[in-house]
């Protein structure tokens, strides 16, 4: 495998790499980078019925969409595989804060005390898991965008919705961490 995709590229090579994406898509065809409406997509290819919301030409507006994140699942998949080294190095300070509020296993990409099937029957758990995947998803169709798509396409497409989006996530990811976190943990 070449050198360059068995490491991870450097932030002045990615960045732009993403930088350029979206003028790219704007010029393709006047398409947006983003990641959460994906599901309504694959909701209205495969099952439309008689919901209202999933009837529309998803074809023209979310095929290369779910190409796209078909891409990003096969991608993670090769990394996964055949990517070198998956040691996630986090600060010391960073450590000893999580394990301030009981989570003790950084052998994985996630928390092992929270992200596992049998962690899903505890009260922390559901809270995290699943009330948290529930409000992402509510606060992406609600927000009109993931972080993302708002981040990238919309503060490159200088849209004032979008900036309140990305200042609206800041400051309730700060908001969690400070004051959500230490009280479900």
């Amino acid at each position: 495998m070449p050198a360059f995709l068995s490491a991870p590229w450097p932030w002045y090579v990615a960045g732009p790499v993403i930088g350029l994406f979206v003028p790219a898509l704007l010029i393709v065809g006047n398409r947006m980078f983003g990641v959460s409406s994906n599901l309504r997509h694959l909701c209205s290819a495969l099952m439309p019925g008689q919901v209202e919301y999933f009837r529309y030409d998803w074809k023209r507006t979310g095929l290369w969409n779910l190409i796209f994140v078909a891409g990003t699942a096969v991608g993670g998949f090769l990394v996964s595989q055949w990517g070198g080294s998956h040691k996630i190095e986090i600060s010391e300070q960073t450590r000893l804060a999580l394990t301030g509020l009981g989570i003790h296993d950084f052998s994985g990409l996630a928390p092992r005390e929270v992200f596992m099937w049998s962690a899903l029957l505890t009260p922390k758990g559901f809270v995290s898991v699943v009330l948290g995947g529930f409000l992402v998803g509510f606060g992406t169709a609600y927000a009109g965008g993931c972080t993302s798509g708002h981040a990238i396409s919309g503060l490159a497409d200088l849209q004032l919705p979008s900036l309140i989006a990305v200042v609206g996530f800041f400051a309730g990811g700060l908001l969690a961490t400070h004051f959500i976190l230490p009280l479900i943990f």
